[in-house]
């Protein structure tokens, strides 16, 4: 029986490409379901896309992984294809399978997509999502090849990483943070755990202090948006688990001048938090 392909790119629904990929993968395996996971990462935003990734590996079912945000396209990375306890990660060696493959347990095989045989020929080298990627996901998702019929084999550690920055403690009242993602409804993912905060004395119900440059704010850690009035922040543990700012009916990003990769000290008010924070 055919595996799944679950599909990421930064491709937009704007041009041809989704459907080509979606094309390629029928005439070589029609047997095979595609689901879409997203397409809207932003154009060449490796980390972002490896951090949508990783956020939905665990909801996602067996089989192949397809991931195609690829700037690097046409130069010298690799073109990989690696094996976990989940299934097959197929994409560009650029730090985007990483964190997901990591958070599954690692991968036991990789190799370098190479052979001939399973790239579709192009008199270009700019659409590898087509011509390179397409078709090995296809091919080991129908079973019509091995990983190792793909190409020569590649150390798994030898891939390439994505560095992914800790929070740290910052004394007994506050944590060093940093925004890992902004979603499109503007609501900011610390890299901080519920039980980080925990570790700091504060349960939900508490207010939390959000320093970010000059600006040092108060905020309620809530259980849901419910929880505060229109257009008030709050502090949440998202769907993922994690630490997160959001605004009732309105977006944290904004409100509060945060972006991916900015420094934020979090912790009990009047706890200290005027730390000098360096964007990661």
């Amino acid at each position: 029986m055919a595996s799944p392909i679950s599909f990421l790119s930064d491709f937009g629904y704007a041009d041809e490409f989704v459907g080509v990929v979606h094309g390629v993968i029928a005439r070589i395996a029609p047997t095979v379901r595609i689901i879409d996971l997203t397409h809207g990462i932003g154009r060449g935003d490796v980390h972002g896309g490896a951090m949508a990734l990783t956020r939905a590996i665990q909801f996602m079912p067996d089989g192949v992984i397809l991931a195609v945000v690829d700037p690097g396209v046409g130069t010298s990375r690799k073109a990989v294809a690696v094996r976990t306890r989940v299934g097959y990660f197929v994409g560009p060696d650029n730090g985007l399978l990483a964190p997901a493959v990591a958070m599954v347990g690692g991968a036991d095989l990789a190799v370098s997509i190479e052979a001939e045989e399973f790239r579709l020929p192009s008199p270009g080298a700019t659409f590898h999502g087509r011509d390179v990627f397409a078709p090995a996901a296809a091919v080991l998702a129908s079973g019509e090849a091995l990983l190792e019929d793909l190409g020569p084999l590649v150390h798994p550690e030898a891939l390439t990483p994505l560095l992914i920055p800790l929070s740290e403690r910052a004394g007994a009242a506050s944590i060093k943070a940093t925004a890992l993602w902004v979603d499109s409804f503007g609501n900011v993912q610390l890299n901080v755990s519920p039980e980080d905060l925990g570790g700091l004395g504060l349960v939900v119900g508490d207010d939390v202090s959000v320093a970010r440059e000059m600006m040092d704010y108060r905020i309620v850690w809530g259980k849901t948006y419910g929880d505060v009035e229109e257009g008030e922040p709050i502090v949440h543990v998202d769907s993922h688990g994690q630490i997160a700012l959001a605004v009732r009916s309105g977006r944290a990003d904004e409100t509060l001048e945060i972006s991916v990769g900015d420094g934020v000290v979090i912790g009990r008010p009047g706890g200290g938090n005027r730390i000098e924070i360096t964007d990661a």
